[in-house]
């Protein structure tokens, strides 16, 4: 052991002047003269983060999910108060033999309801149900008008109550609403508030699907069925399922482990790369806590992304590491040399990489924006655990005598088929390969201008279309007339106290409703134009050609009037802000852009001084926000996300012409991602917008890495362009083709999951990674064919 300590101090004066030239070898040398003290700092920091990350939490929250500073978002924030905010809770209770109106059914309708009123965050003025004291009926009789509560306050559940209640229901307006069509079901509909009204912090979203799913496990029975959805519902129904990612990391981690001692042969080169691949997710998710982050469901993946980019660069390092010791180099200057040679292409790479998260920012919802940082930090520590962690990690070892023995003349491995690549360099041989990609392009752009932005499928397209909760859609979608996809017009009239009553304030309502109403997407119209005209019918004993808007004020404020008793479903309070409630038949992406064109064209033409149509409230209207930046959104991350990586490549090479033989293989495949997700119907959302962002970030390393070694050998080597070509794919290509199986096969894991979001990332992630190396090998020296000097002249 003293020994060999000697040799090291020994190397170590010979190598000081090799090693002290320039930023890098100054660096180098500082770093591995003070590797012991460097190590025991970077572990102390594993230690001290790794019990932070024990104080992460996952949460979310519904207004993290939305563009807050969009226009619709602004009337929905204005009126939420008024007329109740998206971030709904329904909960059917169906009796599968029969009506609801039985003794069992109405019984646990009415503990549902009571139980839902008391979880807390419910904003209990907003619970609706057949025992609540907001849900009327208003019967026509010989004497006039009569009414009441559908259930009275002295019900006990005897028979006679229960038929009462079934004969008011019928003459209500609830049917349809809280009351199935076929009378199978009823509803209890509750608003959730943003914060927790006992702590004032963000509401926990998780805890409340929790307790709906506690209220449908002790009140189901065999013969009545609970059906419950709902913005929270739903997250925690995914949460459930991101909880199942560690499972996914796990056999990522095994894959990877497998695949890196079948390629390195060593197993301390192995371990040593899987540590400093895990070590950086540890460290992100120990810095999360101190900025104040906490993990979102639907960033969850983030970590695993991390741990993938880590074993990339740890691969090239132990790649060039292994090499540098075959050929003589003992622990210590193998490192040196690994380091010198990698840290500039490596960090750059990894530069792009954040970069390529950080632009993703650009979008204004908050999930969006703390996915990045999250991103961009666990790619920020990767430079300190990969480019400094792993050389001194290695430079501690060496191979053992069977492990050199056992690996050497494998370090030319692929050196025939590197050889036959080598025709992509020449102008002749890279004709091919740009045809070829020509004929990609063209295929790409056609297929991807069918790509949508939003949703495209029913319910909740990040589960599966047989989860339990989408199941639930399809059953209160199927029952109920007014569907759970809601889109509010806000109509906002001026003049005195009660503009609501004049005529010239409820006729263009009318005129709105009816034409919203010859749209395929659109299930019913609710406003309060269209109550009045019942209200004047109700009083013409019902005869249907009086269902019109009154000429007079008194008539209409009589139909107003009635209106008031139902709260605010119709009005604000002040009568100068009236909803128009469209329900639409689907929240797809076509459904919510055709609409949107629609209202917007009548609110063009019907604006004036004294009326205003807003757009929008509802879930529909935060959707149709959301698309909207999304889509204004896609186009400025790929702008800003090239722009970013095409700088930083300009900065490293000094070239434009090398700079485009890196950009554009990258620009290729994700014309050809937009292609392949408008082919498996995956729409352009808030959870699938980073995809090309992390496939470029990622797949600009195959390039780097490569370009970086060819650039060396023909100005330090005086080597040709095809000879260049082929040494550096013997140097860094077996590796990018490892390292991209690897991340290929470990993230296709997640297709398994029970999580379609998860599934469709792990599809388009992995053909991003694997068609990324391609382009790195096949398309980049057919370019640089063409674009650069096939000769350069040693450096003096």
């Amino acid at each position: 052991m003293k020994k060999h300590e000697e040799t090291v101090k020994s190397a170590d004066e010979l190598n000081r002047k090799d090693f002290s030239r320039g930023i890098v070898g100054k660096l180098s040398y500082w770093i591995f003269h003070q590797r012991k003290p460097l190590l025991a700092l970077f572990v102390l920091i594993t230690l001290g983060l790794g019990y932070s990350a024990t104080q992460l939490k996952i949460e979310a929250g519904f207004f993290k999910m939305i563009p807050l500073h969009h226009e619709y978002m602004k009337t929905f924030l204005e009126y939420q108060k008024d007329f109740g905010g998206a971030n709904k809770v329904l909960v059917a209770v169906k009796n599968n033999k029969g009506e609801v109106f039985t003794p069992e059914a109405m019984s646990i309708l009415r503990k549902v309801s009571d139980e839902v009123f008391f979880i807390n965050g419910v904003e209990r003025s907003s619970v609706t149900s057949l025992f609540t004291s907001n849900v009327r009926y208003t019967e026509v009789v010989e004497d006039g008008f009569t009414g009441g509560n559908l259930v009275e306050s002295d019900y006990a559940g005897r028979p006679e109550q229960i038929a009462q209640v079934r004969e008011r229901t019928l003459k209500s307006d609830w049917v349809g609403r809280i009351v199935s069509n076929d009378l199978s079901s009823a509803m209890v509909v509750a608003n959730l508030q943003e914060n927790d009204p006992e702590t004032g912090k963000r509401l926990d979203l998780q805890t409340v699907a929790k307790k709906l799913e506690a209220i449908r496990q002790e009140n189901q029975t065999d013969d009545v069925s609970i059906h419950i959805i709902g913005f929270a519902k739903s997250i925690g129904d995914i949460a459930e399922g991101a909880s199942g990612v560690m499972v996914f990391f796990i056999v990522a981690f095994l894959i990877t482990a497998v695949l890196l001692f079948w390629y390195s042969g060593s197993m301390m080169l192995t371990s040593w790369a899987l540590i400093c691949a895990v070590v950086p997710v540890v460290w992100l998710l120990g810095l999360l806590p101190l900025v104040g982050l906490t993990l979102d469901p639907m960033s969850i993946l983030v970590p695993f992304l991390i741990f993938s980019i880590g074993v990339s660069h740890a691969v090239q390092m132990t790649n060039a590491w292994k090499l540098e010791t075959l050929h003589g180099a003992d622990g210590v200057t193998a490192s040196r040399n690994c380091f010198q040679k990698l840290f500039i292409p490596g960090a750059v790479a990894l530069l792009a990489n954040a970069l390529g998260f950080v632009v993703i920012a650009v979008v204004d919802i908050e999930m969006v924006r703390e996915l990045a940082i999250t991103a961009t930090l666990g790619v920020s520590v990767m430079i300190i655990t990969n480019k400094m962690l792993l050389p001194i990690l290695l430079s501690f070892m060496r191979l053992s005598a069977d492990d050199a023995q056992r690996l050497r003349g494998k370090e030319t491995m692929g050196a025939g088929l590197w050889e036959k690549l080598g025709v992509l360099a020449t102008r002749r041989g890279a004709t091919v390969a740009l045809l070829i990609a020509a004929g990609l392009l063209v295929f790409g752009l056609n297929e991807a201008r069918k790509l949508h932005v939003g949703d495209l499928g029913a319910g909740v397209p990040e589960l599966r279309p047989d989860s339990r909760y989408n199941q639930d859609v399809a059953m209160i979608t199927s029952e109920f007339a007014i569907g759970v996809d809601l889109l509010q017009i806000i109509v906002k009239a001026q003049g005195d106290e009660t503009p609501c009553v004049k005529r010239e304030v409820l006729d263009p309502i009318s005129e709105f409703e009816l034409y919203l109403r010859q749209d395929d997407g659109v299930s019913s119209v609710r406003s309060l134009s269209g109550f009045v005209n019942n209200v004047t019918q109700a009083y013409a004993e019902t005869d249907l050609k009086w269902r019109v808007l009154p000429e007079s004020t008194p008539q209409i404020a009589q139909g107003v009037g009635f209106a008031t008793r139902v709260g605010t479903e119709y009005m604000n309070s002040a009568c100068n802000a009236i909803p128009v409630s469209i329900y639409t038949k689907d929240h797809q992406a076509d459904t919510i852009s055709k609409l949107m064109d629609k209202v917007k064209a009548f609110k063009a033409a019907y604006d004036s001084d004294d009326i205003e149509f807003q757009l929008a409230s509802g879930n529909v209207g935060v959707m149709a926000a959301t698309n909207e930046v999304v889509h204004a959104g896609d186009k400025l991350v790929n702008i800003a996300l090239f722009a970013s990586v095409s700088i930083l490549c300009l900065i490293m090479f000094r070239s434009l012409r090398i700079t485009l033989c890196v950009i554009i293989p990258l620009a290729l495949v994700t014309v050809l991602c937009n292609a392949l997700m408008a082919f498996l119907g995956i729409g352009v959302k808030v959870n699938t917008l980073p995809v090309v962002a992390l496939g470029v970030g990622v797949g600009v390393d195959y390039g780097i890495y490569l370009f970086e070694r060819i650039k060396h050998e023909m100005h330090e080597r005086n080597m040709d362009l095809r000879e260049a070509f082929v040494e550096s794919l013997k140097q860094r290509g077996t590796a990018s083709v490892f390292t991209a199986v690897t991340m290929t096969l470990s993230i296709a894991t997640w297709a398994f999951s029970t999580l379609k979001f998860q599934a469709d990332m792990g599809i388009l992630l992995a053909f991003m990674f694997l068609v990324n190396m391609f382009g790195a090998i096949l398309l980049l020296p057919a370019l640089a064919a063409w674009l650069i000097k096939p000769t350069a002249h040693k450096k003096h």
